[in-house]
């Protein structure tokens, strides 16, 4: 599957080696190195995925990614050398679907990018449902799996590849109580390493778009020691 990867990156020996290798491994690839040249770019060309340094000029990644969060769905993975959770985290919390700290292999690049586009575009499978069989509705909440598109009250609200795999997931069992560990690998499909900040980040996010008042219990509940659900339909508070 060929598919349009945007290197953003500053160094030009590493945006050139990951080049090579997404290019060996049948991709059409475009770069940028600078923040500004990349949103040109993305606002301007096809972008199936990129991958971002966070330490650049004019843009750094960190503003780049809030800026295209606003219009754009595609998997973004950050690298950085900054290797700190804080750092990690940060990159999640806007909008990043993966994290790569440097030194990196390029194959780990490569592979990361795949896992990504696999994900991306099964959940853009054209589907044979439709109408009610196509959507989920919880309380105010209706997921269509068509379009990965969610509505809160008739308002769309964009979601991210991982946050519509988190959504789908607890919408598809609600009153199941889900452990961090099935979270991770129903969701990410990677072997979990308790990685619990990752979870908990996106978790925030969610919640963020799909509740009221998200610091209360609505959708997504914690269920203490055991890990998170979503409310079934006997629990349920209209707020």
């Amino acid at each position: 599957m060929q598919s349009w990867i945007l290197i953003v990156e500053d160094d030009r020996e590493i945006a050139a080696l990951v080049k090579l290798f997404l290019e060996k491994d049948g991709h059409r690839v475009i770069q940028a190195f600078d923040g500004q040249e990349a949103w040109e770019l993305i606002t301007s060309r096809q972008v199936d995925l990129a991958v971002i340094d966070i330490t650049m000029p004019r843009m750094d990644g960190f503003e780049l990614l809030k800026r295209l969060r606003t219009q754009y769905k595609f998997p973004v993975i950050v690298i950085s050398a900054r290797n700190s959770d804080n750092d990690k985290i940060l990159g999640l919390g806007l909008g990043a679907d993966d994290f790569i700290a440097k030194p990196f292999n390029p194959l780990e690049v490569v592979a990361r990018v795949q896992a990504q586009l696999r994900r991306a575009f099964e959940f853009n499978e054209p589907r044979e449902r439709n109408g009610a069989e196509d959507t989920t509705e919880i309380g105010h909440l209706v997921l269509n799996h068509a379009s990965c598109t969610l509505y809160r009250r008739n308002e769309a609200i964009p979601l991210t590849s991982l946050e519509y795999k988190l959504l789908r997931t607890f919408m598809h069992s609600p009153g199941r109580i889900f452990t961090k560990r099935e979270l991770f690998e129903l969701v990410w499909s990677e072997t979990y390493l308790e990685d619990d900040n990752t979870i908990m980040v996106q978790i925030s996010r969610l919640r963020d778009k799909i509740e009221e008042h998200p610091k209360q219990a609505g959708y997504i509940r914690t269920v203490r020691g055991l890990g998170y659900k979503f409310a079934a339909k006997e629990d349920w508070l209209e707020p």
